[in-house]
């Protein structure tokens, strides 16, 4: 038999409340004296608390958000490392998304090169289609 579970119901309150100020789950792990994996497992196994987390998840988000945008006018703001911060932390990303005209959405990342060049080909036949309506009238 395992050792006693040192989960405690109200972890799901003091666990949103510790995030709300930036933390990191390593952070919170270390001021309820458990590791990481034991917040994982206890997320696993108790669904209040798994909301809970979701929650002092995004307040601690919110709170870099804040911090970043108050310091926008800070010119010893280091934009880049708070960036950083915020991919790894919270798995920001560049956008690698993007629509098309005819609203198809692709991801650059997953194109391969023929893929791209049937792109760019297709771009161009959309092209001369419009040329050719332009110079019959069409709009």
């Amino acid at each position: 038999m395992g050792r006693p579970t040192k989960y405690k119901e109200e972890y799901c309150d003091r666990v949103p409340e510790l995030m709300k100020d930036g933390m990191a789950m390593v952070e919170v792990a270390a001021k309820l004296d458990v590791c990481v994996d034991t917040l994982n497992e206890w997320r696993k196994v108790h669904e209040v608390f798994s909301l809970a987390v979701k929650k002092g998840i995004e307040l601690s988000e919110a709170w870099w958000v804040r911090q970043g945008r108050i310091a926008l006018r800070d010119s010893k703001f280091n934009s880049t490392l708070w960036y950083m911060n915020m991919k790894n932390r919270f798995n920001w990303a560049d956008k690698t998304e993007l629509r098309t005209p005819d609203g198809l959405d692709v991801n650059i990342n997953d194109m391969t090169e023929a893929r791209k060049k049937e792109l760019k080909e297709l771009a161009a036949l959309r092209a001369a289609a419009e040329v050719e309506k332009q110079r019959n009238g069409e709009s």
